[in-house]
């Protein structure tokens, strides 16, 4: 049996190499009667398509950013919402908790599996205009954003023109300055060496950059019960080691991109980012209208909880 397995990012990212390593263990547990193919970069689907595509049965598994869920599914805005989980404490109790089995409850309309929450990173701001420590200093400037309503208005609220763009696009929209800047987890800009176009970073922790694992529904179904336990012990094991590897990866990576000495990097005060999320507090109240009070006020609980 063959599992094709799509995703947009390089081989050694977080998400590349989990997906190696969830390939590894299903093809160990299950003798190799189980093969689990990897399509890295974008080269089945783009980002764009690859949800389509699941639900379409082209492909068995993908692994999105939640915010490609959004336009499909509203409650997983709240995901998208600027400092919502505040740290990596925040983001497990709300996945592995209340938030994670709302968000996961809401996908069977749409013929699509949840399987497990991986994790990437927060996300960072670049620009190769002007250092960005207040809101006003995005004034006037051009975004590649996901297609996310939350993230395109996060922007717009900072004065800032969102310009929504493939991934496997964003170099080249930096590289051609068709926009100024982007946010993104340290792994994904080094990876895909968009410090090399841009000139300065924030070190904002303004979001979250996980991943939901998924697989078209009418495929899941028709696996045995011994075939869906091996998928999901993989998976078990794979979240486990992404949990302790992303960090250290974004770390290392980090560390890569200041050896260049090609970035002006700043990192946000707890006052800074207060001021950051005041200014966003409208994002809030728009998106507790469309996501419901329970899911809202759960993620709200967390928010404080470690903020």
């Amino acid at each position: 049996m063959i599992i094709r397995f799509s995703h947009v990012v390089a081989e050694h990212t977080p998400k590349g190499l989990a997906a190696q390593k969830f390939a590894a263990l299903v093809a160990e547990k299950s003798n190799g009667k189980i093969k689990v193919e990897i399509y890295a970069n974008g080269i089945l689907f783009t980002d764009e398509e690859e949800l389509e595509a699941l639900q379409q049965g082209k492909v068995e598994m993908i692994a999105p950013a939640y915010s490609k869920l959004t336009n499909l599914i509203p409650e997983w805005q709240v995901l998208d919402l600027p400092f919502a989980l505040p740290n990596d404490k925040a983001v497990e109790e709300a996945l592995q908790g209340k938030v994670g089995q709302i968000l996961f409850s809401n996908l069977h309309s749409f013929h699509v599996k949840g399987l497990a929450f991986w994790e990437n990173g927060f996300k960072q701001v670049t620009n190769n205009v002007r250092p960005i420590v207040r809101p006003n200093d995005f004034h006037g400037l051009r975004f590649r954003t996901m297609p996310s309503d939350v993230i395109q208005e996060q922007f717009r609220l900072l004065g800032a023109t969102p310009k929504v763009a493939p991934f496997h696009d964003t170099f080249r929209e930096l590289y051609y300055q068709q926009v100024d800047g982007q946010e993104n987890t340290i792994s994904n800009i080094y990876s895909k060496k968009f410090y090399e176009v841009q000139r300065y970073m924030t070190i904002s922790n303004h979001g979250y950059l996980g991943y939901v694992v998924l697989m078209n529904e009418s495929f899941w179904n028709r696996l045995t019960s011994s075939q869906q336990q091996v998928i999901l012990e993989a998976l078990s094991e794979t979240t486990t080691w992404m949990k302790i590897h992303a960090k250290i990866i974004n770390e290392k990576q980090l560390n890569e991109i200041i050896r260049t000495q090609q970035m002006h990097i700043h990192s946000l005060t707890d006052e800074q980012k207060r001021e950051w999320l005041n200014h966003l507090q409208p994002l809030y109240d728009r998106v507790r209208r469309q996501v419901g009070e329970q899911l809202m006020n759960e993620v709200l609980r967390i928010q404080q909880k470690y903020l």
